[in-house]
């Protein structure tokens, strides 16, 4: 018998659903209120008329803080999804054994900002050509991913990849890794990688794209 432990993982292959780690059923413990937007409960229940987009692209500390600061997002919260392990901790994320990806729950107000808005953003925030990392983050947590949470935001995800994969071949660069699905469950991550930068102004950010822009009609511009 070949205990998890002693599975040598390779950090940029998805592990299976048998080699993945039990997880617990016990969800972890959330803040009430938003770090940032400080009379804003994290999960609601909200006043405006919002919708809820998940998004993966590296380092979610660094990805969340750019979602916050965009105008009409009502709050943001980082987790894990895409894999088998549920409620994870961060550590067994790191492990390579849950096949989970860092991912970003942004809530925004419909009336402020649009969906494919966001997803401008989402395409040049990160270069999401590299498959299991981003940057100098290796592993399959930090996969590109768009996880919809509804048919429509599904469609338009697709729909943008076309567009902004047009740009990228422009400019020479390579073809699209990002996972878009609908979304799966999210497991929201510990207490102290809520708005983490908030907290750590000076802390590791890990973002940056590749300098190609999604065309100005799409992107809100």
């Amino acid at each position: 018998m070949v205990l998890r432990s002693e599975i040598l993982v390779n950090k940029n292959v998805l592990p299976t659903k048998e080699q993945a780690l039990p997880g617990r059923e016990t969800p972890m413990a959330l803040p009430e209120k938003h770090f940032v937007f400080t009379e804003t409960p994290l999960l609601g229940p909200f006043f405006q008329d919002v919708d809820f987009a998940i998004f993966g692209l590296g380092c979610f500390w660094g990805a969340e803080r750019r979602f916050w600061q965009r105008e009409g997002v009502v709050s943001t919260v980082v987790g894990y999804a895409g894999g088998y392990t549920p409620n994870p901790t961060y550590e067994e994320v790191c492990s390579g054994l849950t096949g989970h990806a860092e991912v970003v729950l942004v809530v925004y107000d419909k009336a402020k900002v649009s969906y494919e808005e966001l997803l401008a953003m989402f395409w040049e925030l990160h270069n999401p050509t590299q498959g299991m990392r981003q940057g100098n983050d290796i592993g399959t947590q930090y996969r590109s991913v768009i996880y919809a949470t509804h048919p429509e935001q599904l469609d338009a995800a697709l729909k943008s990849k076309a567009v902004y994969q047009a740009e990228l071949s422009k400019a020479g660069l390579g073809e699209i890794s990002t996972e878009i699905e609908q979304a799966p469950t999210v497991y929201f991550a510990e207490t102290y990688h809520q708005q983490y930068l908030a907290k750590n102004p000076e802390g590791y950010c890990g973002i940056g794209g590749t300098g190609v822009c999604m065309p100005p009609s799409l992107a809100g511009n």
